[in-house]
């Protein structure tokens, strides 16, 4: 991916009218088992433990959330991973396997959510630190919907963080969304029309964590190789992280 010309620490990318920025900071986390490039990902084992138990357990450290729910897949399948959350207390619930918006809007309202952190499950490296400045980035500006977790027009890391708009705004996506790609991939109404929003992201503070060129999330078979080889921990802090992977 080549590198935005444009490193300012907060980047305006297009104006809009601000949503209202209310109520409970809920993480939804998009899992599911059936995933064509990485069958049973969420299942996989990282130093013994699956990789959603990596994603939730480094959420449950971020100190800006107030909780965390898990969307997953009205399947079979996914029934498994559904199981799996439900031993461990993580709240989840089950919506469409195509229409992901629809599930994500489920999970809101199902958590109350008056605002919206939307959350990977293939990044096992998530950083509560990163989703602590998202929130506040966030809160603090004008924005209808921010990000930190692709380098896309900032200097993060891939994987690390998350993206966040409000639930009154995902209600409306959902309203409007009528392509299948903006079902499947559930905020992508809103780059679609990017225009109609006020988006925004920025840097690391720090230097050393200036890394967009590193890729920590799991897409692929070799991505998992590549972390499983890899002496990393569920509790290991964003320098460690970079420093393995550097």
């Amino acid at each position: 991916m080549p590198l935005p010309q444009n490193r300012s620490k907060r980047n305006m990318l297009h104006k809009g009218t601000p949503m209202r920025k209310t109520g409970k900071v809920i993480a939804i986390v998009q899992a599911r088992l059936g995933s064509t490039r990485l069958p049973m990902k969420s299942l996989l084992c990282l130093r013994d433990v699956p990789v959603i138990d990596w994603v939730t357990r480094r959420l449950a450290q971020a100190a800006k959330l107030d909780g965390i729910m898990v969307a997953v897949p009205d399947t079979p399948l996914d029934r498994v991973l559904m199981e799996h959350l439900q031993r461990r207390g993580v709240p989840c619930v089950a919506g469409s396997e195509d229409d992901v918006l629809a599930r994500f809007c489920l999970a809101a309202r199902t958590a109350d959510a008056g605002r919206v952190v939307r959350v990977c499950a293939d990044n096992p490296l998530i950083w509560a630190g990163a989703i602590d400045r998202l929130v506040d980035f966030y809160d603090q500006g004008g924005w209808d919907y921010a990000y930190n977790h692709i380098p896309r027009n900032n200097l993060w890391p891939d994987g690390l963080g998350a993206e966040i708009l409000s639930r009154d705004l995902l209600e409306e996506l959902d309203a409007k969304a009528a392509q299948t790609s903006q079902r499947e991939h559930c905020l992508n109404y809103i780059w679609d029309n990017a225009a109609s929003f006020k988006i925004g992201t920025f840097d690391p503070e720090e230097d050393w964590l200036r890394r967009p060129e590193l890729k920590l999330d799991m897409d692929r078979s070799d991505d998992f190789c590549r972390l499983a080889l890899k002496p990393i921990h569920p509790d290991m802090d964003a320098r460690d992280i970079v420093r393995v992977f550097g």
